[in-house]
């Protein structure tokens, strides 16, 4: 028997090929290339840009040419008058009703083996799940809208956006006016920049958003043993970003009475309060810091409220400063027992 390695037989080997139109490129079938482009399977697929029919059967995948859906035979176009799906109505669980793109339509059905293989988290992670939403409700649904024209807001937008991922892809193509009309190496630069961003994003919720949710959720649940109130909560990791985790998982945890405030130590060392506010994207609180606090620093701060240590109420009053834990959370508990007393000290 030969001692020698044997050698790797090629010549049987086919490569994929991953099958979308020539011609000017958009952000959606560049995104869906390169999310397939991330699976093993697929890692080192041809992309074939055509709209021969010929060319594109012998694909074993096509993404937005061919006028056809059919996730058996992978094959995810969206440009049929018959075609309205949306993540909702493929997955009744989910909640977006924008009509899918091509981008859409991979991320939907390869987008679990995807964050799998690129984040080492198993497809039946809970973790897995929550960071699968948040990457199409945070980056692949935009895409989806702007490649099916569905505005953001209804009426006329008060200015432009012009730098949006879309944008910076259609940019890549060819001027009118230029010689060349050659897309390949635009379409090339086009996945780089496109990859790198969903790669940088997914970086960040997984390494950064999702450990913040464990903290908030920790938070939540031993709120009562910071206060019999349940309506403040302590961070044991100051810097996170919480809000948009708290109006979750007050939901998902069937938190009965609206948490007010949250207190956290700050890069100094000292500890801050800060008012829940009414919505993600408000500047109404729940409850507010009371008004005759708002404004006031130092020692004049702790004789006003009679608690020690007092660094001081923004002019707002939507956070607050001491020098302690103590101190932070009494000035929570005063604001508590005020709205008590005089319910019209509400949110401003």
């Amino acid at each position: 028997m030969s001692s020698e390695p044997k050698k790797l037989c090629t010549e049987n080997m086919t490569v994929k090929k991953v099958g979308t139109h020539n011609g000017t490129f958009h952000c959606d079938e560049v995104l869906a290339c390169f999310l397939l482009r991330q699976l093993p399977e697929y890692k080192d697929a041809e992309i074939i840009r055509t709209r021969d029919p010929s060319v594109l059967a012998e694909c074993d995948v096509v993404v937005d040419v061919g006028g056809e859906f059919d996730p058996k035979r992978h094959r995810y176009d969206h440009h049929q008058r018959t075609f309205t799906e949306s993540f909702h109505s493929l997955c009744p669980e989910k909640p977006w009703v924008t009509k899918l793109s091509s981008a859409g339509l991979v991320y939907l059905h390869f987008g679990h083996q995807v964050l799998a293989h690129l984040t080492q988290l198993k497809e039946d992670d809970r973790q897995l799940e929550v960071l699968y939403d948040k990457l199409y409700e945070n980056f692949v649904e935009e895409v989806d809208a702007i490649d099916n024209g569905i505005s953001q807001c209804d009426g006329e937008a008060r200015y432009s956006i012009t730098s949006t991922l879309s944008a910076r892809v259609g940019y890549l193509n060819p001027c009118w006016s230029s010689k060349s009309q050659d897309t390949e190496e635009g379409f090339k630069k086009a996945m780089k920049m496109v990859g790198e961003e969903f790669l940088d994003r997914l970086n960040f919720y997984h390494l950064s958003w999702l450990p913040a949710r464990a903290v908030v959720e920790e938070a939540v649940k031993q709120r009562h043993q910071v206060d019999p109130s349940g309506e403040v909560v302590l961070f044991s990791q100051g810097g996170c970003p919480w809000k948009e985790h708290l109006f979750v998982l007050e939901k998902e945890l069937l938190v009965e009475t609206p948490i007010k405030f949250a207190l956290y130590q700050d890069q100094n060392g000292q500890w801050r309060v800060q008012c829940v506010p009414a919505g993600l994207n408000t500047f109404q609180n729940r409850l507010s810091l009371p008004e005759e606090w708002r404004g006031v620093r130092d020692e004049a701060l702790s004789e006003l409220s009679g608690i020690k240590d007092c660094i001081f109420v923004h002019a707002s009053g939507f956070i607050g400063g001491n020098k302690t834990q103590e101190g932070a959370l009494e000035m929570a508990r005063r604001t508590l027992q005020a709205a008590v007393q005089s319910p019209a000290n509400g949110s401003s």
